[in-house]
């Protein structure tokens, strides 16, 4: 009875599908994001041959409270940029982002970059070279806004995810603070082992 269920619940979340006379089998993800190196978001999509949009909801300067300073390995109250984004892929909000990012290397962050994509901007315009990032991966559930945010039912399973990127010069670019629909998007991570 249990089972039957949390198999209910998973099929209410869009997690799994029945089948009749077939069986119960795991959704197939929309968004599928396969990787063996570290690369954005939009240039897998688009790769992919999806559109992927950003609404930009905040954008503003701030001091660096104390936990995002050490984060971004910046002494607390120096000045950074907020943002908040909603990431669409074929018109479906797909991701909603908290991000922030230090003042001091990026003098002309603009809302029309935060319309694109962030590592095009650090790359290709500022001319720093992302050398890798830290991610932390956590599920939770959707609370009301978050849900009314990304356009789902309250409670739906959400990958919350942090994300520090660095340069090869050893500085914190970009701290962010992701909440990806887990119903619609799957990631395949290729690690190698270091000999």
């Amino acid at each position: 009875m249990t089972i039957r269920k949390a198999i209910e619940l998973l099929i209410t979340w869009g997690l799994v599908i029945r089948r009749h006379g077939s069986g119960t089998y795991v959704a197939r993800k929309d968004v599928h994001h396969e990787t063996a190196n570290l690369t954005g978001l939009v240039e897998v999509l688009r790769q992919q041959g999806r559109t992927v949009t950003s609404k930009v909801l905040i954008f503003k300067l701030m001091s660096a409270p104390p936990a995002i300073a050490t984060q971004l390995r910046i002494h607390p109250g120096e000045c950074i940029y907020f943002s908040q984004r909603l990431r669409f892929v074929d018109g479906k909000p797909l991701m909603l982002e908290d991000s922030y990012m230090p003042v001091k290397l990026f003098k002309n962050l603009s809302l029309l970059h935060l319309e694109g994509s962030k590592f095009d901007y650090i790359e290709k315009e500022c001319g720093i070279r992302i050398s890798g990032n830290y991610e932390s991966l956590t599920p939770v559930l959707a609370d009301k806004q978050l849900a009314q945010q990304m356009n789902v039912p309250e409670k739906t399973p959400l990958l919350r995810i942090t994300s520090v990127s660095y340069s090869d010069s050893g500085e914190f670019l970009n701290y962010s603070v992701m909440f990806r629909n887990a119903n619609e998007y799957q990631v395949d991570y290729h690690l190698r082992r270091l000999h």
